[in-house]
């Protein structure tokens, strides 16, 4: 008699959904925090640290210099409309939502916390998660390109004069040590990296992996220094589980009132499927490696508690956007397999490319 070995039940494993993009850098700069909680710098320690975050935000600032290809940003301008909305988004819309959340202080936000998310409010959009999930969505690549690059060195500008006009003294204003700081730790190695460009472009394309790792080191060390400071000068009492929970509630309504204006207003504008897209994803987001080390420029000691706000933000805009780029590459599948037209129609998108992975 033949003998019938049970099947084997098949071990499953733990995974998180796909849905919910887990970004390890994240969780990189929160190990940061902790560390800077534990053993904040101090004394000599933190003037040697204070030091070295003035040099890596120079250095982040030369190498976005020496990265972005001023040429294809002008050789965009051929959709100026959709790149004008994109920065009509990021830096008239957003900062007018930021603004509006006033009247949330001091009943849900603190003040600090408040000065944190306006400055969120006033940073430039991505580049890298602007030009994946826009490609994962099946939208217009190229001008998620160009509309990040233009935001990007819009925001070298808009973003301190903003902060100091709508800030005032919580972003030390507009006096003239606060201007000359802007001037040598932002501009100037911005522009020398522009200017290097032609020279030292072949190499950094060469090593752009372990170029990576500098500009990730370099933030850390600059959200260490940035979290030490608040530590020692103790103001992390002005923080509760209470507010964090408000604050990403009040976060949550922003970037949903950010999707919406960015997604409907674009068609209401006449844009095509695939312009809307890359306006959605390119005027709906914040940039994180760009406002940490302008924050440090701009707030000095008080740093810690005005990016926290954005770096909350990150995750969210990632999680979200993670769903609705998948939600939209599905939708049209769907249409293409049923023959019947769809949000294509209308203004003409061009530079459609295959999807790429999702961004970390």
């Amino acid at each position: 008699m033949t003998v019938r070995t049970p099947a084997r039940t098949p071990r499953r494993t733990l995974r998180l959904p796909s849905w919910l993009p887990v970004d390890g850098y994240v969780l990189a700069l929160l190990g940061t925090v902790a560390l800077a909680a534990l053993l904040p710098a101090s004394g000599a320690a933190a003037d040697v640290a204070e030091g070295a975050s003035t040099g890596a935000v120079a250095l982040l600032f030369f190498l976005y210099g020496a990265r972005l290809s001023t040429r294809e940003a002008l050789d965009g301008l051929k959709h100026w409309r959709l790149h004008l909305t994109v920065l009509g988004s990021t830096f008239l819309l957003f900062p007018l939502l930021g603004l509006a959340a006033r009247g949330l202080v001091p009943t849900v936000l603190t003040p600090q916390l408040y000065t944190g998310l306006l400055f969120l409010c006033l940073v430039p959009s991505t580049i890298q998660s602007s030009i994946a999930f826009t490609s994962i969505a099946r939208g217009n690549v190229p001008a998620a390109i160009c509309a990040g690059s233009f935001s990007s060195l819009a925001g070298i500008v808009l973003t301190p004069l903003l902060a100091a006009l709508l800030l005032g003294n919580s972003a030390g204003g507009l006096s003239a040590d606060a201007l000359l700081k802007i001037v040598l730790q932002l501009l100037v190695p911005f522009l020398a990296g522009q200017f290097l460009r032609r020279w030292v472009g072949g190499f950094l394309t060469r090593n752009k992996k372990v170029l990576g790792y500098v500009d990730r080191g370099s933030i850390l060390l600059v959200v260490y220094t940035a979290f030490s400071q608040g530590m020692v000068a103790g103001i992390w009492h002005l923080v509760t589980p209470a507010r964090l929970g408000l604050l990403l509630a009040v976060e949550a309504v922003l970037l949903a009132a950010m999707l919406a204006l960015t997604w409907y207003g674009a068609g209401r504008l006449g844009f095509g499927r695939a312009d809307r897209i890359a306006i959605q994803f390119a005027g709906s987001k914040k940039s994180l490696a760009a406002g940490l080390p302008m924050a440090s420029v701009l707030f000095g000691p008080q740093a810690a508690l005005a990016v926290l706000p954005l770096m909350l933000f990150h995750q969210m805009q990632l999680m979200v956007c993670a769903v609705i780029a998948k939600r939209r590459a599905r939708d049209e599948e769907l249409t293409a397999g049923t023959g019947e037209p769809g949000e294509t129609d209308g203004a003409p998108s061009v530079g459609r490319i295959t999807p790429m992975t999702a961004p970390r």
